[in-house]
């Protein structure tokens, strides 16, 4: 079977530029998709690993600064985002502070990035998907979604509403042949933990059964085995978090 006869398919990858993003997309550009890399202000690093994955694969990369979390600014982009196979909600950020020193500006951002980017990324290309009855929708989640964190009360709260979000819109989607699932991820390393101090990081560590933190790189093949599953499985939060909870 010639090259020419492939179908070429494409996917967009929020929070693109570092940690799980990235790694996701040199995985994916390996195993042939054509990317569409997003972040809201790593222009210069999104730029870079575009350079990087077009001298080592041959795929199309896009990339799109775009703040996910303001709708105004995903319509504003929606060219970009049309004809897509898969989208991978990955943007995150997280906010380590007791709920009564949390702000009313602090609690909305946090929410704003991990919950209602989903909703507005996944609006914009679902009449896409819809129309040709396929389409995969990969929401990175966290254990914290499912049994809470002390002193991450929103970014706790977000992630349990992704994998509400997750488990409703597949039944919604299900007649369509779209897929929709989570990954639920413990602790990776990246630089979301940068706020814990080398104490903190070995406690979590002797927490977690596997005796170590677990990487970007295993956090990408989870993702792209979900991609790749069968069509028949959606709906599910799986989670990869080493034993630990």
């Amino acid at each position: 079977m010639g090259t020419d006869t492939v179908i070429r398919k494409k996917v967009i990858i929020t929070g693109a530029s570092r940690g799980i993003g990235k790694a996701t997309a040199l995985l994916l550009a390996q195993k042939g998709y054509d990317l569409v890399l997003v972040s809201s202000r790593s222009e210069f690093e999104l730029n870079e690993l575009r350079k990087e994955i077009q001298d080592k694969y041959d795929v199309a990369a896009e990339v799109v600064t775009c703040d996910v979390s303001d709708p105004d600014a995903v319509r504003a982009n929606e060219d970009s985002f049309k004809g897509t196979y898969s989208l991978i909600n990955n943007a995150a950020i997280s906010k380590v502070k007791l709920l009564t020193d949390m702000d009313v500006d602090e609690w909305n951002r946090v929410i704003d990035v991990n919950l209602n980017s989903v909703f507005y990324m996944t609006g914009c290309v679902l009449p896409h998907m819809i129309n040709v009855k396929e389409g995969r929708i990969i929401n990175i989640s966290s254990v914290w979604g499912d049994v809470g964190a002390s002193m991450e009360v929103a970014y706790s709260t977000a992630k349990g509403g992704v994998n509400a979000f997750t488990k409703a819109l597949a039944k919604e989607l299900g007649p369509s042949n779209i897929q929709v699932n989570a990954v639920s991820f413990g602790v990776i390393d990246t630089t979301m933990n940068d706020c814990f101090t080398e104490d903190e990081m070995d406690s979590l560590r002797q927490e977690i059964p596997m005796d170590r933190i677990g990487t970007p790189e295993e956090a990408a093949k989870m993702i792209v085995s979900v991609l790749e599953s069968p069509d028949y499985m959606t709906g599910q939060i799986i989670t990869m978090d080493g034993g630990w909870i």
